[in-house]
């Protein structure tokens, strides 16, 4: 939670600036820093940068007011979803070709197997749109926006395990303890709504799967008021939000009140910018008392739009409640928001699993690209859909005629993006017939995140961060903009 820097006395920012001085960066970019002590940061914007530092970073005019990123946790298989491969049918049970796999390193979960037959789906494939994108039957909704999305047969990444990968897309890093996606882009342009937050993540409750972190949505190295703030289903969708039994909104006011003015007493003499992190997180809070119960509020919407999300729109927690709840919060103008759904980890039962895990998102992921459009947001609010790495096109354990299993596969897979500067009916980058290469326009996840930030208007190079001596972006030395998806 966060809200705008408070500005500190002329007395405290002599201390600070002699403290910078003699001290060091100590952590902070000497942009932000003196941003931060300078009192400069917007009051009505929240932004941790000036506007003379956010146009530094910001190349052009932004397509992209905000972004809505519907991350399907686990790794779908893209042979089941939107990348075709009638040879796998056809060679069905045969050994995956030497000349196919060239070499490239297996999981411990199948590097074992004395066997690794190829598995064919047992989904039917059809085109759809003017430009015929290939979109499997378990998928009848998002085939019918195919001329709205542009679906990336060719993402690849390093990272074979679910953690690094799911930590890689969302950081730009393996590794946690990096800045997410969302902190980096409120701290590079701020907030629009200073009643809510600029990143809001949301979890589709009772869900089993490979466990989320809360580093996914962590601000790591940069000021603490940029982390993200996850919202939950029933009454109280923040934690330790509402006030003690017995104290009024005047009595935490006055509370309020007393404590920053400590923390301003404190800042003189400790000079630690985190202090007034920590005064914007609290008055952010204080704010979201009445904005989050206005924000997550349902009961106003018409019967119509809960028949185009589907009725589990009705049941809070849900994937297709939290793709309607996106819809609002986008409505709110907050900058970032997240939605989680876990179970797409198919090693065993993988027609079974994937149908359940179709059937759950399908219609609300794409109502929500239809909702956007017709309120007039789809232009400006970037939907992005897809998980943290492939699936193989070989069995992983037993292939009968009716079950397999697919283990993880990083080299190739199929992500889908829409609105915000986007093409629509656009199918970039194109696998072997194998489903197991790369063999045109091949898209990094750094490549993936330099073009999030370019529809932003955010040019990635230029937003960074010095920590411990060197300058970091969410990027690191990497990525291109993929210009062919450009609208």
């Amino acid at each position: 939670m966060k809200k705008q820097i408070i500005p500190i006395t002329d007395e405290a920012l002599d201390i600070t600036r002699r403290s910078f001085f003699a001290k060091g960066a100590l952590g902070l970019g000497a942009l932000a820093l003196g941003d931060i002590l300078q009192g400069t940061a917007s009051a009505g914007t929240g932004k941790a940068l000036s506007d003379a530092a956010v146009q530094s970073v910001m190349n052009h005019v932004p397509k992209a007011k905000r972004v809505i990123y519907l991350f399907q946790s686990g790794g779908p298989s893209q042979l089941e979803t939107f990348d075709y491969k009638p040879l796998l049918q056809e060679r069905n049970g045969e050994q995956l070709p030497d000349s196919v796999r060239q070499g490239q390193r297996l999981t411990g979960m199948s590097s074992n197997q004395s066997s690794i037959p190829m598995a064919g789906a047992q989904f039917k494939f059809a085109q759809h749109g003017k430009n015929g994108a290939w979109v499997s039957e378990l998928f009848p909704h998002i085939a019918k926006i195919t001329d709205e999305i542009s679906i990336i047969r060719s993402m690849h990444t390093e990272a074979i395990n679910h953690d690094p990968a799911i930590t890689f897309f969302q950081t730009g890093s393996e590794i946690a303890g990096r800045p997410s996606i969302g902190s980096w882009l409120s701290y590079g342009l701020g907030s629009i709504n200073k009643d809510l937050p600029d990143f809001v993540v949301l979890l589709t409750k009772s869900k089993d799967g490979q466990p989320l972190y809360n580093h996914l949505w962590g601000n790591g190295f940069l000021p603490s008021l940029h982390q993200g703030v996850k919202f939950n289903s029933g009454k109280s969708p923040v934690y330790y939000l509402n006030n003690p039994a017995g104290v009024s909104g005047k009595q935490r006011r006055q509370m309020l009140d007393a404590w920053k003015a400590l923390e301003h007493h404190q800042m003189a003499a400790a000079v630690d910018p985190e202090i007034n992190s920590r005064i914007a997180q609290y008055e952010m809070a204080y704010r979201m008392q009445t904005s989050v119960p206005d924000a997550i509020d349902l009961s106003d919407e018409p019967d119509s739009t809960f028949k185009l999300y589907g009725e589990d729109a009705r049941k809070p927690g849900t994937y297709a409640a939290n793709c309607l709840l996106a819809r609002k919060l986008a409505e709110k103008d907050v900058r970032f928001i997240q939605l989680y759904h876990q179970g797409w980890d198919q090693h065993d039962s993988l027609p079974k699993k994937i149908a359940q895990q179709a059937k759950e998102t399908d219609q609300a992921s794409a109502a929500l690209v239809l909702d956007l459009k017709q309120r007039g947001m789809l232009d400006d609010t970037l939907v992005i859909w897809g998980g943290e790495f492939g699936r193989t096109n070989y069995s992983q354990g037993a292939l009968t005629a009716t079950d397999y299993g697919r283990d993880h596969h990083p080299k190739c897979f199929s992500i889908w993006m829409a609105g915000g500067g986007v093409k629509g009916g656009v199918v970039h980058g194109e696998t072997d017939p194998f489903g197991y290469n790369i063999i045109k326009d091949p898209v990094h996840v750094h490549d993936f995140q330099a073009t999030l930030m370019h529809l932003m208007g955010v040019n990635h190079e230029k937003l960074t961060y010095q920590f411990q001596g060197r300058r970091y972006r969410l990027t690191d030395v990497h990525g291109h903009v993929v210009k062919a998806i450009l609208a």
